[in-house]
């Protein structure tokens, strides 16, 4: 037979400060529990509060739900109580039984405080079993197949930091997952900004602007290739920016007079970022090709200025629009440099971007 969950304080908490002083060495021995405890507070409660307002097609505000959070555990501090978190099983207990509005939350406060007051000896034979049951069975409720095998078809990245995040729960811990999780996350995110999804501009036989794999060739005009960027440059991608924009240049028939730098993927230029824009810059004009930026957010726009790229590329050379830099080229070039057709090096079919 399971054993009982034993003997349950009752009554009302008493509030008031800690009787014990406190010292250096309470506080070292505490701060590792305390870290832990606020990791998983500020992970957990905002997950489930994401998860539920998704589910209804409600909003949130994540910190409005911290700032209660923190009075709560400011209150269970001085009462001597568990801390106070957004807890997912608790939360589906509350929905598995209808409750859709604060007076659940109101009346599972009132429900609370009955069985503190009268039905803590009873509960006390309660098989340890039974309420291991209860939990079991609401934390397989929390388990979303359907948003999971979406993820697995949609990304597998996601769906094995997912995966690798449930395991670690259940063998390990809660903390150890969250931890797991927020590392591979990042991991996954460097990963993705290292690899984006780089693309040539070029025209459809409509003169549409589409999108053209790098390796196409594609020029929007003879001479002018408009190379999109998919993503912020930063000290990881800073590489293979710089040689997937040489290796355009070498493979460029016929051969490149502009080389159209498109930002409109880019919020941001680390430092390392700026010194590959500089480098390409030196590189381009050595081949005789001139770099030309166009459709830059205005953050990045002041970050060329402090970087002194500005200066080195030349204001002239920086435009809203790809129509602009097409037309600065027919006027610079005398070609009749139009947008009325497509201008491709091969077969490659077109992306819409």
């Amino acid at each position: 037979m399971a054993p009982p969950l034993g003997t349950l304080p009752g009554g009302l908490p008493q509030f008031g400060l800690p009787q014990d002083v406190i010292t250096t060495a309470n506080i070292t021995a505490l701060m590792p529990t305390v870290i832990s405890i606020f990791v998983i507070i500020l992970a957990q409660s905002a997950a489930t509060s994401r998860a539920y307002a998704m589910r209804y097609d409600d909003s949130f505000e994540e910190n409005v739900d911290l700032i209660g959070l923190g009075l709560a555990n400011a209150s269970a501090g001085l009462s001597g109580t568990f801390v106070v978190n957004g807890s997912p099983t608790k939360t589906e207990m509350v929905d598995s039984a209808g409750g859709r509005s604060q007076i659940a939350q109101l009346t599972t406060g009132g429900i609370v405080l009955v069985v503190l007051l009268f039905l803590t000896g009873p509960i006390a034979y309660m098989p340890n079993a039974v309420l291991a049951s209860v939990v079991f069975l609401i934390g397989i409720k929390l388990v979303d197949y359907r948003g999971m095998a979406d993820i697995l078809r949609l990304r597998p990245g996601e769906f094995a930091v997912a995966l690798a995040t449930a395991v670690t729960v259940v063998v390990v811990g809660v903390e150890q997952g969250i931890i797991l999780a927020m590392a591979l996350s990042v991991v996954e995110h460097i990963y993705h900004s290292y690899t984006p999804y780089d693309t040539l501009i070029g025209l459809t036989s409509g003169g549409e602007l589409e999108s053209f794999p790098p390796s196409s060739g594609t020029q929007i005009v003879p001479g002018v290739a408009v190379y999109r960027f998919g993503a912020s440059l930063y000290y990881a991608n800073a590489t293979r920016f710089t040689a997937e924009i040489m290796e355009l240049v070498e493979n460029a028939s016929p051969p490149l007079k502009w080389l159209v730098l498109l930002g409109s993927a880019i919020g941001d230029i680390d430092y390392s970022g700026s010194d590959s824009i500089r480098q390409v810059q030196e590189e381009l004009a050595a081949k005789g090709v001139t770099l030309v930026l166009a459709d830059l957010n205005p953050k990045v726009r002041t970050q060329l200025d402090d970087y002194d790229l500005t200066a080195k590329i030349g204001a002239g050379h920086i435009f809203d629009s790809v129509s602009d830099v097409v037309a600065a080229y027919r006027r610079t070039s005398g070609a009749s440099a139009e947008l009325t057709g497509p201008a491709t090096t091969d077969d490659s079919s077109p992306q819409q971007t």
